[in-house]
């Protein structure tokens, strides 16, 4: 790459700015991979490039967002291609029993990270940012260190992960220390290793952002809270959220209308029905709180 170093000055100017590590390992990968094809240090070449490239359109937004602040860190300007931002759903949205079948054939370093990424639905860039001493192992649960400009939260998490991280080595103040690159190619070469082991193409359309579509979507199905689903992803607008709405909407379409339906006086009995995918319907006057879920 004949423009490496002017890529990596570049990261080291956002680096000084306070930009995250995430976000700088992103944009020197994008960099990287557009001065493999063409000189970045002539616009027109770029645009020619991203012109030519069968891209979706976000994704050319992005990279000319990207490729912009490279051009100012040089001292160059562009006319920037007007790509506008297209508002889309997630395309793909697995069964929990694929989630757990990659899970069940990584290593255990890596079973963990996925097993976190399922049940908090965190981005793999906080993930990656989880420190040892953001692991509650008394009180099961885990601080999420907000990124993209979201909020950071506290989340419950099971005995089952508690284990699995708890079997992990501690050699770093990081739980998952490394790049998130490496993880990326480990999930892509675990993920095409199992779906030809067993003959499951779907598996190969699983991304680590994937667990999070997956968690906001049955979380919601589960208790059709948005306010709650919205803080568990650490969105600032519940917009952001609601597109987990419509696929929820749309993946239980089909969804029997037969309901089975309990009712009890007591607290520890409604937790336990609430826990078990019951949803609260109402309490009647005299004290009895009301459930019910689909067959």
């Amino acid at each position: 790459m004949p423009n490496l170093g002017l890529i990596l000055s570049h990261a080291w100017n956002m680096k000084k700015n306070g930009r995250a590590e995430g976000t700088i390992n992103t944009h020197v990968q994008r960099l990287k991979n557009l001065d493999k094809q063409c000189n970045i240090t002539e616009p027109e070449e770029v645009k020619d490039l991203l012109a030519r490239l069968k891209w979706q359109t976000n994704t050319k937004l992005n990279v000319a967002i990207i490729y912009d602040g490279f051009l100012k860190s040089i001292g160059k300007t562009w006319s920037r291609p007007e790509y506008k931002h297209e508002s889309t759903l997630p395309a793909f949205i697995p069964m929990e029993a694929e989630i757990d079948i990659l899970v069940a054939s990584a290593t255990p370093k890596t079973a963990a990270l996925l097993q976190t990424l399922k049940e908090t639905a965190a981005r793999i860039g906080e993930v990656t940012r989880i420190q040892w001493k953001d692991v509650d192992f008394e009180r099961k649960a885990i601080y999420i260190r907000a990124e993209k400009g979201s909020n950071s939260r506290i989340l419950p998490i099971s005995d089952k992960l508690l284990a699995m991280l708890g079997r992990l080595p501690k050699t770093s103040d990081k739980v998952f220390k490394g790049r998130t690159h490496g993880y990326r190619t480990t999930l892509q070469k675990l993920r095409n290793r199992t779906a030809t082991k067993l003959n499951n193409p779907r598996l190969k359309q699983i991304h680590f952002h994937t667990f999070r579509h997956w968690k906001a979507t049955m979380e919601y199905h589960r208790i059709k809270d948005i306010m709650t689903v919205k803080a568990m992803l650490g969105h600032k607008s519940v917009l952001s959220t609601q597109v987990y709405v419509n696929i929820e909407a749309t993946l239980f379409l089909c969804t029997s209308d037969e309901w089975i339906c309990k009712a009890t006086r007591d607290p520890v009995e409604a937790q336990k029905l609430v826990e078990a995918g019951f949803q609260y319907v109402l309490t009647t006057p005299d004290g009895l709180m009301m459930f019910r879920k689909r067959k």
